[in-house]
């Protein structure tokens, strides 16, 4: 599905009769002006995912950014804007489809990184719940309670259920379930497939921070799947080579002047993987090598 086909954003001549006709007030900074226009990208049209490749300073982040800003996206973590950022806005334009998507939403590493903050928050209240629960269980089954009135009621429930159960029985019902632990990992996957919604238009910042490579390969089939059974469409900014690999993808490599689509085994990041495992090749066919069934009949 493709809900937005295609996103302007300024050239550097729009961007200086701004500046120009601004040039009585003082800025401490023009950003994001130069920022795209500089590199040359005035303009992209998606597929159901898009992806946006670059290193530190390509301005893939940028991108995303106004193009979710422009559409309303919601985002979960607050973004600053610089004072010319509503002026840039304005000169951005995007050309959506006829069909509405049902929700648009930006992912960022920030959003995921806030996420797992706060669940670690949250596991360590209940932490400290708990230790008061157990603490609560033993003066509990001591106390001498003798009930006086119905305002002593919920003592009294207290009393007979601490005498009734079990420690860890009595702390989970007076604390609640606990939260399942997970890995760093593992809770930015969670909160990825909690997140992307059917029939949506989402923006996903470098998604593959937290990930394992593994973890990152699964997330690759997710997104697969999401755009080609629920209707789905992504823009993505990334430079994981497993993400780089989604079937399908149309790739704007960010670091070339100007910015061009490419295969995904085009890029120079990709390449360097593939140049470093070929230095160490030896090193993976002697490990292959050791764990051969014919290995000890070798010796």
């Amino acid at each position: 599905m493709r809900y937005l086909r295609a996103f302007r954003f300024p050239t550097a001549e729009e961007e200086w009769d701004v500046i120009y006709n601004d040039k009585k007030r003082v800025y401490s900074s023009w950003y994001p002006f130069g920022v795209l226009s500089r590199r040359g990208l005035c303009e992209v049209t998606f597929e159901p995912i898009t992806v946006l490749y670059g290193g530190n300073g390509s301005g893939k982040t940028t991108a995303l950014n106004l193009m979710a800003e422009k559409l309303h996206a919601r985002r979960d973590s607050l973004y600053n804007r610089s004072a010319m950022y509503g002026r840039c806005l304005d000169l951005c334009r995007a050309d959506m489809a006829m069909d509405a998507p049902r929700a648009i939403r930006i992912i960022t590493s920030d959003d995921v990184f806030d996420f797992m903050l706060q669940l670690r928050a949250t596991n360590e209240g209940i932490d400290r719940e708990r230790e008061e629960a157990y603490s609560a269980w033993k003066e509990l089954r001591s106390e001498h309670f003798q009930m006086r009135s119905m305002q002593d009621w919920d003592q009294l429930r207290r009393v007979v259920d601490a005498r009734r159960h079990t420690m860890s029985r009595f702390a989970r019902d007076e604390v609640g379930m606990n939260l399942i632990g997970h890995s760093n990992g593992e809770s930015a996957w969670n909160y990825f497939t909690s997140k992307i919604e059917e029939g949506s238009l989402c923006f996903l910042d470098e998604p593959e921070n937290s990930l394992s490579p593994l973890r990152q390969q699964e997330l690759a089939t997710y997104l697969e799947e999401s755009t080609r059974f629920f209707d789905t469409q992504l823009v993505i900014a990334t430079h994981s080579p497993f993400l780089l690999a989604m079937r399908g993808a149309k790739i704007y490599d960010l670091d070339a002047e100007p910015p061009d689509v490419k295969k995904w085994t085009e890029l120079e990041n990709v390449k360097a993987y593939l140049r470093f495992f070929e230095q160490h090749r030896a090193a993976f066919e002697d490990e292959t090598s050791s764990h051969s069934p014919h290995a000890a009949d070798e010796l």
